[in-house]
C-alpha cells in the first residue's frame, strides 16, 4: 500500500460521494456490504492490475484496450507506446474511464482525466522519478527506453465505484 492517510481520506471521499449520486440501480446492486473501503481497495489493488482503458476518437467514438494499471497514491497510473491510438486520444482528449474486472468478484469503474507524467520534451510531473523507479523495480530497467518510447499517465477520478460481494475472498487470493 503506497497511499498517505490523507489519500485515503481523499479516496474514500470520491467513493462515498459517487455512489451517493450514482443512479438508484446501481446503488440497487452496490451496496455497504457488497463495496469495499479506501483502504480495503488499497490492500486487494496490489501491483499490475489488468484494465480496460475507455478512450474517444475525434468522431466522438469509444475505443476500449487494454493497458497495465498501477493503483498508486489512489489513483491508476498506465502507460502505453507514445504511437499508439490511445496515446493519441489521451492527448487530443484527456477524459477517460477505466474498468478493472476480476469475474463476478471485483469491478473498479472509474472516469476521470489524465495527465502526462512524462510527456516528451516537456516537464515530467514532480513524482516522475518516484514512479518511474517504482516502475523500472517492477517491470525490469531495460524492457523500454523508458524516456522516448512510452508515455505514462495518471488518472485523476471524478467519479469512481466499486463491487466486491465478499471481500475474505478478494483477500484470499492476494494471499495465495
Amino acid at each position: 500500500m503506497h497511499e498517505t492517510r490523507e489519500e485515503l481520506q481523499e479516496l474514500q471521499a470520491l467513493l462515498d460521494a459517487s455512489l451517493s449520486r450514482s443512479t438508484s440501480h446501481l446503488r440497487s446492486i452496490i451496496t455497504t456490504d457488497s463495496t469495499l473501503t479506501a483502504e480495503q481497495l488499497t490492500g486487494v489493488l496490489t501491483g499490475m492490475c489488468t484494465l480496460a482503458l475507455s478512450t474517444v476518437t475525434a468522431k466522438g467514438e469509444p475505443r476500449i484496450s487494454g493497458a497495465d494499471g498501477h493503483f498508486l497514491h489512489g489513483k491508476w497510473h498506465f502507460g502505453t507506446a507514445r504511437t499508439a491510438a490511445k496515446a493519441r486520444h489521451l492527448a487530443a482528449r484527456p477524459a477517460a474511464s477505466v474498468a478493472h474486472l476480476r469475474g463476478e468478484d471485483l469491478g473498479v469503474f472509474t472516469h476521470g482525466t489524465v495527465e502526462i507524467l512524462n510527456p516528451l520534451g516537456g516537464e515530467p510531473a514532480a513524482d516522475w522519478p518516484d514512479l518511474l523507479a517504482y516502475l523500472k523495480d517492477f517491470y525490469g530497467d531495460d524492457l523500454f527506453d523508458w524516456d522516448n518510447e512510452v508515455v505514462y499517465y495518471r488518472l485523476h477520478p471524478h467519479w469512481m465505484s466499486v463491487f466486491a460481494p465478499d471481500l475474505a475472498k478478494l483477500t484470499a487470493e492476494s494471499r495465495s
